[in-house]
């Protein structure tokens, strides 16, 4: 590793941007405990202009455990514009090189990454780490930005007799892609009946192993909560999911060159895509490396399976 990297806090202990760390160069083992070790503790980092090719974006992401792929998708009929299965085109271009349009499958789909969420909690096995890489990106000023939620932070200031009653519960939410999806899309979705495919289950509350913090693990994509009737079960989802997106834990990464990279740890966060006049207008080339959850708690009280939420 480069030697003595510069480290800027972003906002009260969530967020950190590191200058000074050659990933083009250096993407040894102890490039990745360095940065494990940030993630750790702030649990988004920011390092720009890291020249990063596909390959490499790959070599790093290995670093941290074992990848998702796309392969299960490609089965399904999704074709992937990117050479590697291990990247997740998280772009606006189709693959056949044009824009999204805004009336497409593929946009009204996306809308659900507007959403505060967590990458793959739908899935039996949760993602751990996303690495996210641009490698175009649409003129300045036309948005495109990734917003972050420090759910850790929120759970510290939650009122001391909710943190009692939510340990005593130990609830388990359970998660949909669908859900989200259609909660965004409602029209498009309409058709689809969520409770009618497979969802992830994860307890509410959870340590944080790496750091050894509690943690509200919250999404979007949760349906709902096990245990409650419908209406108790929304109530306190959106109690929760209302405090952790205040604005004191919010932190917006905004993307400048091609060539930036941001790392979150989805155990620990929520984040979500910020829209902007670019959308159907400009080129946004973003590629997403996924690491697979290593934790204890990766796969939840899920089936030890490769089935992944609404393919056929």
């Amino acid at each position: 590793m480069s030697s003595s990297p510069k480290i800027q806090e972003l906002k009260n202990g969530f967020g950190v941007e590191v200058e000074g760390l050659d990933l083009e160069v250096d993407v040894s083992d102890g490039t990745a405990f360095f940065i494990q070790e940030l993630l750790a503790k702030f649990g988004v980092v920011v390092i720009r202009k890291t020249n990063l090719t596909d390959v490499a974006h790959v070599q790093l992401a290995r670093k941290f455990g074992e990848l998702d792929d796309v392969k299960p998708y490609n089965k399904a009929g999704r074709n992937n514009r990117l050479k590697y299965d291990e990247l997740f085109d998280v772009g606006n271009i189709e693959s056949d090189g044009t824009l999204v349009k805004p009336t497409s499958p593929r946009a009204q789909a996306n809308r659900g990454n507007s959403l505060f969420h967590v990458d793959s909690s739908f899935n039996p096995r949760r993602a751990g780490y996303s690495l996210l890489l641009a490698h175009e990106l649409p003129p300045p000023g036309t948005g495109g930005a990734t917003e972050f939620c420090d759910t850790r932070a929120a759970w510290d200031d939650l009122p001391r007799n909710l943190q009692d009653y939510l340990l005593k519960n130990d609830y388990v939410a359970c998660h949909s892609i669908l859900h989200s999806k259609k909660l965004a899309a409602p029209e498009h979705f309409a058709a689809i009946e969520p409770a009618n495919y497979p969802m992830g289950r994860h307890k509410l509350v959870q340590l944080h192993e790496r750091s050894g913090r509690m943690n509200l693990y919250l999404a979007m994509h949760i349906h709902h909560i096990e245990g409650l009737e419908p209406g108790r079960s929304q109530d306190l989802f959106e109690r929760l999911f209302q405090h952790a997106t205040q604005e004191k834990y919010r932190l917006t990464v905004d993307w400048y060159d091609a060539g930036d990279l941001v790392i979150w740890d989805n155990t620990c966060t929520m984040h979500r895509a910020m829209g902007g006049e670019f959308s159907y207008t400009y080129r946004r080339d973003m590629r997403r490396a996924t690491v697979h959850d290593d934790s204890s708690q990766a796969w939840g009280l899920n089936e030890k399976t490769d089935i992944r939420q609404g393919l056929p």
